[in-house]
């Protein structure tokens, strides 16, 4: 009995950092169920209560991993203003910029922020991406080449779901990931490699990883925006993708927004990440 008790504190210790990214009105009560805060950079220049909050968050020393809004924008944000906040915030982990499902200009991306300097607790990541599986495999081996010690791994390239046909797509896409991963964490070359998770399709799927201790953070607004649409998880997660994304929520009220909901679903995420150490 206590060797299980090691087992299961050691693979509870080896869970990955799962942050929800939520609307402003839900920025002070994130805490409650964020591991860390996710920082999209062009919010800091839109809106005041999203730039206080990252500066407070600072200050009271959380976790922070601050992306290049490139899903949000579709192309990375401004680099002067990027690099404004990389120094203001100081954040934890910086997501380089990458260019959606093109390896080449993405590993260029990748090697042009290596010249700049950086506050020395700002740790640089990036983005795989690639035109198919072959393009995004060889990217992974560039980043690494370049010096990158955690690579992020996003849930949308279309090629997911030629690389795992299934009739449901989002399911598809999102085994189609869970393939793609295994295959990285088998390549020798990245086996002193790291992984961020980068949004999903189907919460599900993070029950699919096996509690591998190299998958160390994941982001997605997922189990946010399934409760802002009355959308609760089962037992299992979702069969679909929910429609709505940051944009459409971001300015929510909070007398419009079913907390419990929004509760619900965070707690049964972290359960769904916890089954394999359950098991």
């Amino acid at each position: 009995k206590n060797k299980l008790k090691s087992l299961v504190e050691d693979a509870q210790k080896n869970m990955p950092k799962i942050s929800h990214e939520v609307p402003r009105c839900l920025l002070t009560a994130s805490s409650e169920f964020n591991d860390y805060d996710y920082c999209l950079p062009h919010l800091l220049d839109q809106d005041e209560e999203y730039k206080q909050y990252f500066i407070s968050a600072r200050d009271k020393g959380r976790y922070v991993i601050m992306d290049n809004s490139l899903h949000e924008l579709g192309k990375a944000y401004n680099s002067k203003r990027l690099l404004h906040w990389i120094t203001e915030l100081e954040p934890n982990e910086f997501i380089v910029p990458d260019v959606w499902m093109n390896c080449a200009q993405t590993a260029a991306q990748a090697k042009y922020w290596k010249q700049f300097k950086y506050p020395k607790k700002t740790k640089l990541t990036a983005v795989i991406q690639g035109e198919n599986k072959n393009q995004a495999y060889l990217c992974a081996s560039l980043l690494q080449g370049l010096g990158y010690e955690k690579l992020c791994v996003s849930y949308g390239a279309t090629w997911y779901n030629d690389f795992f046909p299934h009739s449901n797509e989002d399911m598809g896409k999102a085994l189609g990931r869970v393939r793609f991963v295994q295959g990285l964490l088998k390549l020798d070359q990245l086996k002193y490699i790291n992984f961020h998770l980068l949004g999903c399709s189907i919460p599900q799927e993070f029950g699919w990883y096996d509690n591998n201790p190299r998958i160390e953070s994941i982001d997605t607004s997922n189990p946010v925006m399934a409760g802002l649409e009355d959308i609760l998880y089962d037992d299992y997660g979702l069969n679909k993708k929910p429609k709505a994304n940051m944009n459409d929520y971001f300015d929510i009220d909070f007398k419009k927004v079913d907390y419990l909901n929004v509760i619900h679903n965070t707690r049964r995420f972290k359960e769904i990440v916890k089954k394999h150490i359950n098991n």
